[in-house]
């Protein structure tokens, strides 16, 4: 049988199903509860149990070691009845801690001809708590920065996933697709942003990407799945040519998964064979959609994409209170992406 837990102050109430952790129940209902490394080492995600049983199956509580009898670890507790917990919980962006931190880069993966992914792994008494939709900066040894959204959901936090697209010129993308080694050691700044989901919105959602401007709003999808987000969801992925829609089988796997999703792909210079939505992606969106006015739209991708985007829904209604952007630029010399999420 599963369990209720309640918080204090605030009093947000959730569910835990037989076996889970009492964190893990609470990332997959939306409820921000502090963490850090998840397995029972750094104590940061240590709590208060006002009322309740709880057990440790893993063992792993090195983190109580001296702390109070009535001290619990979230990452690691699985409740054996109701629970009532006080706990300093995480509910705005500026509460959520900016580390710099080291990874390791343990996998790469050419997904097209010009976009390799990244898997990066923490140090291992480490996990980084972000939003579904931030980003992070790579701290290079000379000063500069190169930042990249992070494409995979908070709940499925073992490893960071990258999109990084080749950028003719582009110092630190030629050393990723060229010369970057399976275990390389590398520094990173994050979360970074407020390009994150509206958790606390009713309105449908429509989600506008260009290019790898995909990989926030795969963490977005991937995130709004886990937690049950019922709401309509409509992805528009705009690119140039069929062979740009990397991970091609990822969305129609959530079509089928998923009756409130669907998908767009949209080929600015279409291949001869092509028999879907071709032009600019806003206007195959502003042509499904000519009243704007009820939707919350995420857009992530080249700052000309945003930006018409952002001119043709507002004038089809949309107010800019329900417009969220993540424009980057690919350069060869500055960041290869300049967030400005807002």
């Amino acid at each position: 049988m599963s369990f209720q837990v309640q918080t204090q102050p605030r009093g947000h109430k959730f569910q835990v199903e037989p076996g889970e952790t009492v964190l893990a129940a609470a990332l997959r209902q939306g409820i921000g509860l502090p963490y850090g490394c998840r397995n029972g080492q750094c104590g940061s995600c240590s709590a208060t149990l006002l009322a309740g049983e709880i057990g440790y199956p893993s063992g792993k509580t090195e983190a109580l070691a001296g702390q109070r009898e009535d001290t619990c670890l979230l990452c690691q507790a699985v409740p054996e009845s109701d629970l009532v917990l006080q706990v300093s919980e995480i509910e705005s962006l500026a509460e959520i801690e900016v580390r710099t931190l080291p990874c390791r880069v343990v996998a790469k993966e050419p997904l097209s001809h010009d976009v390799m992914r990244l898997w990066l792994k923490l140090p291992e008494n480490q996990r980084l708590q972000f939003r579904a939709g931030q980003y992070l900066d790579f701290l290079l040894r000379d000063g500069r920065t190169r930042a990249f959204s992070i494409a995979n959901a908070p709940h499925d936090d073992e490893l960071i996933e990258l999109h990084i697209r080749s950028v003719p010129g582009g110092e630190f993308t030629d050393y990723v697709f060229r010369s970057m080694a399976e275990r390389s050691i590398l520094r990173i700044r994050a979360p970074l942003g407020t390009f994150v989901l509206r958790e606390d919105s009713e309105r449908p959602i429509v989600l506008m990407g260009g290019g790898t401007g995909f990989a926030p709003l795969k963490g977005m999808i991937e995130h709004a799945f886990h937690t049950g987000i019922e709401r309509p969801i409509h992805l528009y992925w705009g690119v140039r040519a069929r062979r740009d829609i990397y991970l091609p089988d990822l969305p129609t796997q959530w079509v089928r998964e998923h009756a409130n999703f669907a998908f767009t792909p949209v080929l600015s210079e279409p291949d001869g064979d092509w028999d879907g939505r071709t032009g600019f992606v806003h206007e195959a969106v502003i042509a499904d959609h000519p009243d704007m006015s009820g939707f919350d739209v995420y857009m992530s991708g080249p700052p000309i994409m945003v930006e018409s985007g952002r001119r043709a829904f507002e004038d089809r209604g949309l107010s800019m209170d329900h417009m969220y952007s993540d424009a980057f630029e690919y350069a060869a010399d500055s960041k290869s992406k300049a967030a400005t999420a807002s």
